[in-house]
C-alpha cells in the first residue's frame, strides 16, 4: 500500500493489529462453540474472551516469534497464550491455521466491499446530479475520434452511470461470493472438530458456512472478487479516459477542476493537465493486474498448497485499497468537473452540417433515391465541407440529383438538431426511473 494513494479507513482493514483481532474473535468464538458442545471446559472459554478480548496484540512480538517459528499461526497462538495464560491450551483445538487464516481474509474483503460500494454511491450520485444538470447540452457524438453524430453531455455520463450501476450489483454479488468461512480442520473434513462450531463461528462472524472447503476456501470465490474489482476499475478508466480526450486542448468541452494555487507545469505556467483522469488510468491499471494472479490462485494442490498466500498478501491490501482511492478521487473529479457548453455547440458546428449526413440519406431514399445512390449523392457534397470547401446544406440546394427528390425546405428540416434529441428521455427513465 503506497500512502499517496491510501484512505485511512480502508487501509485500517489490513493493519496488523486488526488482522490479529479477527484472528482472536475466530479462535474465541470457536472455543465458545467448542464449550457449548462439552468438548472444553466453559470457564476456559469464558477466560480466553476476559483476557484477550480488550487487548492490544504486540505485533513486533508476534514477528520475532514467526522469525524462530516461521509460522504466522504459531506465532499468534503462542503470543495469545502469553496473554491468556493456561487456558490457551484450548485454543485452536482441531482446527487448521487455513480455517483462521482463509475466514480472515474473507472478513477482510467484506469489510473492503462494503467500503467499496459506499463510493461507488458518491460516484453515482455524482454522475446522476450532473447527467440531470446536462440533459440536453448539445455536444458530438463521435466514433474512432471522428464527429459522429448528435449527443448531449447529459447522456455520456447516463453511460457511465449505467455501467457503475452495473458495477455496484456485481460488487455486491462478490461480496455475497465471498463471505463464506471454513472451520472443518486438517483437508477440510471435520474429523477433529464438529461442523457445528463452523456453523457458530460463521454466524459471530457474519459469514455462512463455506459447503465444502477441503482445507482451504475454494480460490473461484476470490477470483470472482478480484475479477470484479478489475472490471469496476475498467469503468473507472473507460470514464477517465473520456474526460482526457475532452479535455484536449483543440476539444476543451470539459475540463478538470483548477484550484486557486494549483501549477500545472513545472517549466510550463500555462498548462492546465487532466493530471486526475491520467493518475486514475494508472490506478485502473494496478487494480487489474491482480485479476490474473487470483486466477490463477484457483488450481492449488490437491486438499491444499500455500502457492497462493504470498499474492494474496498483497492483492488483498493492495486491490482494495488502490480501488478506494480512485472511485473517491473520480467522484470528486465529477462534482467538480468544468463543463463548457459554447464550446460543445462550437465543435458541433466545425463540420458545416456534415453531422445530419444520415438524416439527408434516410430522407432522400424515403423520397424514392435507391440507397446506393442516395449516399452517392450525399458523400459527393459532404467530401467537400470535409476539405473546408464550404456548407453541406448549401451544396445539397445546388445538387440537381438531389433536388429531383427534396425541396429546399425538406432539406432544411433534416438539419434541426433537436431531432436528435426526441429520445432523451426515454434513455434517461431507462437509466434512472422516473426520478
Amino acid at each position: 500500500m503506497i500512502p499517496r494513494y491510501t484512505r485511512p479507513e480502508m487501509a485500517s482493514i489490513w493493519e496488523p493489529q486488526t488482522r490479529f483481532k479477527i484472528w482472536f474473535e475466530i479462535e474465541a468464538h470457536a472455543a465458545d462453540a467448542q464449550a457449548e458442545l462439552g468438548v472444553i471446559p466453559k470457564e476456559a472459554a469464558k477466560t480466553i474472551w476476559a483476557k484477550a478480548k480488550d487487548a492490544t496484540f504486540d505485533v513486533a512480538r508476534i514477528d520475532e516469534i514467526e522469525r524462530e517459528t516461521k509460522h504466522d499461526v504459531i506465532a499468534f497462538l503462542t503470543h495469545l497464550a502469553e496473554i491468556v495464560g493456561p487456558e490457551a491450551r484450548f485454543v485452536h483445538q482441531g482446527m487448521t491455521s487455513s480455517d483462521v487464516l482463509d475466514t480472515t481474509l474473507n472478513v477482510q474483503l467484506k469489510r473492503a466491499a462494503d467500503l467499496l460500494l459506499a463510493d461507488l454511491e458518491r460516484v453515482l450520485a455524482a454522475l446522476k446530479t450532473r447527467a440531470f444538470e446536462h440533459k440536453m447540452t448539445p455536444t458530438i457524438g463521435r466514433s474512432h475520434g471522428i464527429h459522429a453524430e448528435p449527443v448531449t453531455f447529459g447522456l455520456k455520463l447516463a453511460y457511465a452511470y449505467a455501467e457503475f450501476d452495473r458495477a455496484r450489483a456485481r460488487l455486491v454479488a462478490a461480496r455475497d461470493e465471498i463471505s463464506t468461512c471454513a472451520i472443518s480442520g486438517a483437508v477440510g473434513t471435520f474429523a477433529q472438530i464438529d461442523p457445528r462450531v463452523e456453523a457458530h463461528v460463521a454466524k459471530a462472524m457474519g459469514l455462512r458456512p463455506e459447503p465444502v472447503s477441503t482445507q482451504v476456501i475454494p480460490r473461484d470465490r476470490h477470483a470472482m472478487y478480484f475479477a470484479t474489482l478489475g472490471v469496476i476499475a475498467a469503468s473507472v478508466e473507460r470514464l477517465a479516459v473520456e474526460i482526457r480526450h475532452l479535455q484536449r486542448t483543440e476539444v476543451l468541452e470539459a475540463e478538470e477542476f483548477f484550484s486557486e494555487g494549483q501549477k500545472g507545469s513545472s517549466a510550463m505556467p500555462h498548462k492546465r493537465n487532466p493530471v486526475l483522469s491520467e493518475n486514475l488510468s494508472g490506478l485502473s491499471r494496478m487494480v487489474r493486474a491482480y485479476v490474473t494472479p487470483a486466477l490463477e490462485n484457483v488450481a492449488l494442490w490437491h486438499e491444499r498448497d500455500i502457492s497462493h498466500s504470498s499474492a494474496e498478501r498483497m492483492m488483498g491490501p493492495d486491490a482494495t485499497v488502490t480501488l478506494d482511492f480512485a472511485l473517491v478521487r473520480l467522484a470528486g473529479l465529477i462534482e467538480k468537473l468544468l463543463v463548457y457548453p459554447a464550446n460543445m455547440q462550437k465543435n458541433l458546428d466545425r463540420l458545416g452540417g456534415l453531422v445530419h449526413s444520415q438524416r439527408v440519406l434516410i430522407a432522400l431514399t424515403q423520397k424514392g433515391a435507391s440507397r446506393e445512390d442516395a449516399y452517392k449523392f450525399v458523400q459527393r457534397n459532404a467530401m467537400p465541407v470535409w476539405r473546408g470547401e464550404g456548407d453541406f446544406l448549401t451544396l445539397l440546394k445546388k445538387d440537381a440529383d438531389v433536388r429531383k427528390f427534396m425541396s429546399d425546405a425538406e432539406l432544411e428540416e433534416q438539419f434541426d438538431l433537436g431531432y436528435h434529441f426526441k429520445h432523451v428521455d426515454t434513455i434517461f427513465k431507462r437509466v434512472f426511473g422516473e426520478s
